[in-house]
């Protein structure tokens, strides 16, 4: 069974910005889907089991950006 977390992302207004998240997160192991938009700053994430949160904030920061869980 799938799993999905939404963060909400604060500061991507492009499709770098967007990139730069999605390159630092799909780090993470575990993850099947990756969804941003820098238009609703939004991440969502698709994982079979929870991945931790403090692991996407830290791949969120490190390309530059704050995110929070929703």
């Amino acid at each position: 069974m799938n799993n999905i977390q939404t963060y909400a992302v604060t500061g991507m207004t492009c499709r770098h910005c967007e990139s730069a998240v999605r390159g630092e997160v799909s780090q993470i192991p575990g993850l099947e889907q990756i969804a941003v938009s820098a238009s609703t700053g939004s991440l969502e994430i698709t994982v079979g089991s929870p991945v931790d949160d403090a692991a996407v904030l830290a791949a969120v920061d490190e390309a530059g950006y704050q995110a929070a869980r929703n």
